[in-house]
């Protein structure tokens, strides 16, 4: 080997060190790598640059911004209120979340429909009665199979078919991954259904319980002419909240208490929660129910920056010993209180004539710049935003479902490239209003991007030193290797970089060696980067290797166990499935 191709080997191997055992952020760990090889001349500064320009990571930053539109318009929790139902028994439950996961995280980023699920399946394992950890791990290895059903579904495939189409000038079409990710797909709602069940703990996971919580006290409306007139508190999904319960109705000027769940609602009525902060919160993401305080519309705030804020009254409060409506609340704070809580209670009574003392805490609703700008001021003790999500605005979900389909329909038709498509349908969510383009901007993980294409220049070292037909001629070490079985070692070394770095970068790294493998066996090179593209997705093992299993660690209340007894079978039946299907779809 020569010189650069041994330090080439030797920086890959310290990030793979780095990222597995330091606390360094990983984008922090793949620039400094960069850097290495730019000042040691392994690459000119343009190679080591050329993966901020590819076109996979184009795509996936524009995305971040479609994905940004769905989920202000609360699109996915309008899905899947709709298509979760009331399944009886876990199992059942477990069956019935992965078909919708499943088949949104095929067209958007698997990470964006996590964020959004989580709290909805939150919410529907306390109805049903079913322990969250019954349902996380399910959920999470529902949206990577699902991802993998085509070019959209998941980062790890833009960056292969960007690398495919910059180093091979090979393009395949938006389905294309569907001859195997739905067949993962089947065998995985199988074995979930069979078996989750029995490997998954009965274990509640990190919310804090009711009876702990602060208490408050939030009024809501049924809105004439929504989803929920007519229906029954049950089916509306009202009787069992995860952080609060249904305490009154009060009807035509009458107060029904001690309400049953086959009450049925009428338009009008207006409904008594009580329960934690984040009560509130939940009850503004049910679709036909709005706030019962009137000054709510006088907020001068569009409805996408609006938050649930909780902040305790200090001793420079301007409105101390008045009540809130005399202290001009609204007007000074541009916010409306929704509930008082006092030494731990909740103040009953109108809201407008509770007189504020130091130390109250108020659940209010305000804008999204509302906690920067009061949060060093001495008016508050403390100020938080809760959940730090904006509400959504369910009346933009169908755009932006409509806007995600045309999105599909342009990429799948071949008139356009996915990218020019995912540019279009990023500019539809401004000009609809889904989404503000401030809000959209945040959305965008720079950290994620940095990695991926600096990863790119690690691969591109490999390529140009020579160092990636090294370790093909070190995995290929018996003579005439069978191709499947020199398959099933790069799908299985690619397994491992997963679960011990990440899965784009894992999908950067080994491009260039399956390629040098396909290379040296004198096959197509296509099987290879097929399987690597599903291998670097196939993470079922440990939280680390993919973003979503870490999402749902902490909902679960998993422990590092947990991963491993239920994602092993999953690990092992995934990898029969594409080492099996690969090669008759793409024969070498």
């Amino acid at each position: 080997m020569t010189v650069e191709a041994i330090l080439t080997l030797a920086t890959i191997v310290l990030v793979l060190v780095s990222l597995a055992a330091t606390r360094l952020a990983p984008d922090v760990i793949l620039v400094a790598a960069v850097t290495f090889l730019i000042i040691s001349g392994i690459l000119s500064p343009a190679d080591a640059m050329a993966g901020f320009g590819n076109t996979g990571v184009l795509t996936i930053a524009t995305l971040y911004l479609v994905a940004a539109g769905l989920k202000e318009s609360g699109a996915i929790q309008w899905i899947a209120r709709r298509l979760l139902g009331q399944p009886s028994g876990t199992r059942r439950a477990q069956l019935r979340l992965l078909g919708p996961t499943a088949g949104l995280s095929a067209f958007m980023n698997n990470t964006a429909v996590m964020a959004m699920f989580i709290p909805a399946v939150q919410e529907w394992a306390a109805r049903l009665k079913v322990a969250p950890s019954k349902l996380m791990i399910p959920l999470s290895y529902a949206s990577i199979v699902g991802g993998t059903c085509t070019l959209i579904g998941t980062s790890t495939n833009l960056v292969i078919v960007g690398l495919l189409e910059a180093e091979e000038d090979i393009q395949l079409s938006m389905f294309d991954p569907a001859w195997i990710g739905i067949p993962l797909v089947l065998v995985s709602a199988v074995y979930l259904y069979f078996f989750a069940d029995r490997l998954l703990p009965d274990r509640q996971g990190a919310l804090e319980q009711l009876e702990s919580a602060r208490e408050y006290a939030v009024e809501a409306i049924v809105e004439s002419g929504g989803p929920l007139v007519g229906k029954t508190i049950a089916a509306a999904g009202l009787r069992s909240l995860t952080y609060g319960y249904l305490a009154d109705i009060e009807r035509n000027g009458e107060l029904l208490t001690a309400v049953s769940p086959e009450t049925t609602l009428h338009a009008g009525d207006a409904l008594v929660f009580i329960g934690s902060p984040d009560c509130a919160h939940e009850i503004r993401r049910v679709h036909g129910l709005a706030p019962a305080e009137g000054d709510i519309h006088k907020l001068d705030i569009r409805h996408s920056r609006r938050r649930i804020v909780e902040a305790i009254i200090g001793p420079n409060f301007p409105g101390l010993g008045q009540s809130i409506r005399e202290s001009r609340f609204r007007s000074l704070y541009n916010a409306v209180v929704l509930s008082v809580s006092r030494h731990g209670e909740r103040l009953t009574g109108k809201l407008g004539h509770i007189e504020l003392q130091v130390g109250d805490t108020l659940l209010m609703e305000a804008g999204d710049d509302f906690v920067g700008q009061y949060r060093h001021r001495k008016d508050f003790l403390l100020v938080s935003a809760l959940n730090d999500a904006s509400l959504p605005n369910f009346r933009k979900a169908p755009v932006a479902l409509g806007i995600l389909a045309v999105m599909v329909a342009l990429s799948a038709s071949g008139l356009v490239s996915i990218l020019e498509a995912g540019l279009v349908a990023a500019l539809a969510m401004f000009a609809t209003r889904c989404v503000p383009i401030g809000k959209a901007r945040r959305e965008i993980d720079l950290s994620v991007l940095i990695v991926i294409a600096a990863s790119f220049a690690l691969g591109a070292a490999m390529t140009q030193t020579g160092a990636a037909k090294q370790i093909a001629e070190w995995l290929l070490f018996a003579e005439a290797l069978p191709p499947w079985v020199a398959l099933a070692i790069v799908y299985a070394v690619t397994v491992l970089f997963t679960e011990l770095i990440t899965n784009n970068g894992a999908a950067v790294l080994m491009f260039p060696i399956g390629v040098a493998v396909a290379d040296q066996l004198d096959v197509s090179i296509l099987p290879f980067v097929i399987a690597i593209m599903f291998a670097a997705s196939a993470s079922f093992l440990t939280p680390l290797g993919y973003q979503t299993n870490l999402m749902v660690l902490g909902p679960g209340g998993y422990k590092f166990t947990d991963y491993l007894r239920v994602g092993t079978p999953m690990s092992l039946l995934t990898g029969t499935v594409v080492i099996g299907l690969v090669p008759v779809i793409w024969p070498f």
